[in-house]
């Protein structure tokens, strides 16, 4: 409960809460009609503007004395959002949330007015998701203008954004997006389970963290989730009846379930024409098989040529060398990665410098003294273009270990080992499932209506149906034309 005087209220704060040692924590204490009224901030989280129109409406002149001050405090607050609160605790986490707090002292509660003003960015088009054409407003750190991208994409009243706090210190704000009528409640249900009873200081890594305690990750390299930071991606998949989490300051929005096609899917194919956005999803796939398997496969070759036919004569080495394939194939994959991580850290400016320095000199330099054959860099390149062309970073990274490991088992026990790579890597991506839905889904189980829609951008206009996998609640999309 909160004490009936202002004075001790400020008492309990600057024990618990730090006010009047924290700089930001602030409280404007005024004499209205001879009451004593508080207000309670955070500087830096609030619009100070809205705070100036509330005290000017409190201090403006009136004609007489009201008899009931905490009422008459109540309806001079010209604002759309008001709550009252009688706890402490509720108090502080909604100051230290960017909310104001007003106390008529005698009163036992306050009134808690949503003033949120955020730092932070305004929306703009996503690095990792840019389209040709499309809309160019990606989501922020901030959850509030998260939601409302989304809902002014979805007006449908079944929409939801339930909203919870994780971490005993953080107290991060969480919203679970669905809608209702088509997301299916025991998966809305299961995720809440996952999420309320989290406990840890916080969620500082914000999505990622909470990822890892909804879906139990582990050391599976494969994303379970699916990332967007595209308002319409995340808004077309709660009309499919998936559920989003999303989660304050990450510009990032969870969609589950999720499967490894899902991954391998951009805006892009659906901004063009059905052909067009098929023939990109069937270049991109191949570009993804070929960041696995083309350097393990031209390195089996390698190693064994009479594995070759005839027409593949031409595949392999055209000159000695005194390193070992596998090590020069080794460095050159890893030395991409320094390459990539190299240029997140470098300052864009450089960054383009340091890719022509790292291509010519570097690459030219170390086939003329022999530490590569040309024909290393050549297949190297090829699939690092691969990896780049997946629209998943975090499935990028995991078919980059893939392919690594594969080529060890090659190296190994070279045919044998390469078919023994391949079996234990489909396995291990059957085994997985994701909120009770098979990973490889539809193509294991085999459902072929489904995979002819994950392999061709179908028309809009055939899209009847929703996906089974999310287990809507209304499957149908929409109705087929009687014409």
């Amino acid at each position: 409960m909160l004490p009936t005087h202002n004075h001790e209220l400020d008492l309990w704060l600057e024990e618990h809460a730090g006010l009047g040692k924290s700089f930001d924590f602030l409280v404007r204490h005024m004499m209205i009609h001879d009451h004593l009224i508080s207000l309670y901030a955070v500087n830096g989280l609030c619009e100070t503007r809205f705070i100036m129109e509330i005290l000017d409406e409190l201090t403006g002149d009136s004609d007489a004395v009201p008899p009931h001050m905490n009422t008459w405090v109540k309806n001079r607050l010209i604002h759309h959002s008001v709550e009252s609160t009688d706890s402490k605790q509720a108090l502080v986490r909604q100051v230290f949330s960017g909310l104001i707090a007003i106390k008529v002292d005698g009163e036992p509660d306050c009134f808690l007015i949503d003033v949120r003003s955020y730092p932070g960015r305004q929306p703009e088009e996503p690095d990792t998701e840019k389209v040709v054409r499309g809309s160019r407003d990606g989501f922020v750190e901030n959850i509030i203008v998260n939601t409302a991208l989304t809902r002014r994409r979805i007006r449908d009243p079944g929409l939801r954004f339930e909203m919870l706090e994780v971490g005993e210190r953080s107290k991060m704000d969480v919203a679970i997006g669905y809608i209702k009528g088509l997301a299916n409640d025991e998966l809305v249900q299961v995720i809440k389970k996952e999420i309320e009873p989290i406990k840890t200081d916080g969620l500082i890594m914000t999505d990622k963290s909470l990822e890892e305690y909804i879906v139990k990750q582990g050391f599976n390299p494969y994303p379970l989730v699916r990332y967007t930071e595209r308002a319409d991606i995340a808004a077309e998949h709660l009309l499919e009846g998936h559920v989003c989490v999303y989660v304050d300051t990450s510009p990032s929005v969870m969609i589950t379930p999720s499967t490894f096609f899902h991954h391998i899917q951009h805006a892009e194919e659906f901004r063009q024409s059905p052909a067009v956005g098929t023939f990109i999803r069937f270049i991109r796939i191949l570009g993804i098989i070929a960041s696995v398997f083309l350097l393990p496969l031209w390195y089996l070759l390698a190693i064994d040529p009479g594995l070759k036919p005839e027409s593949l004569e031409f595949l392999g080495m055209k000159e000695d060398t005194a390193v070992p394939l596998i090590v020069q194939l080794l460095i050159a994959d890893i030395g991409i990665e320094f390459l990539r991580m190299a240029a997140i850290h470098t300052p864009t400016p450089l960054s383009t410098a340091m890719g022509l320095i790292a291509a010519v000199l570097i690459g030219q330099i170390a086939i003329d003294v022999g530490l590569f054959v040309p024909e290393v860099i050549l297949y190297v390149a090829l699939a690092a273009i691969g990896t780049f062309a997946t629209p998943s970073y975090e499935l990028s990274v995991a078919n980059k270990m893939a392919r690594v490991l594969l080529m060890l088992l090659v190296w190994i026990f070279h045919i044998s080992g390469f078919v023994i790579g391949l079996t234990l890597m489909l396995l291990f991506l059957m085994r997985i499932k994701v909120f009770s839905v098979p990973y490889l889904w539809p193509l294991v189980p085999f459902r072929p209506l489904a995979l002819i829609h994950v392999l061709i951008r179908m028309p809009v206009t055939r899209s009847f149906v929703r996906p089974m996998i999310v287990k809507t609640k209304d499957r149908v999309r929409q109705k087929p034309s009687e014409k």
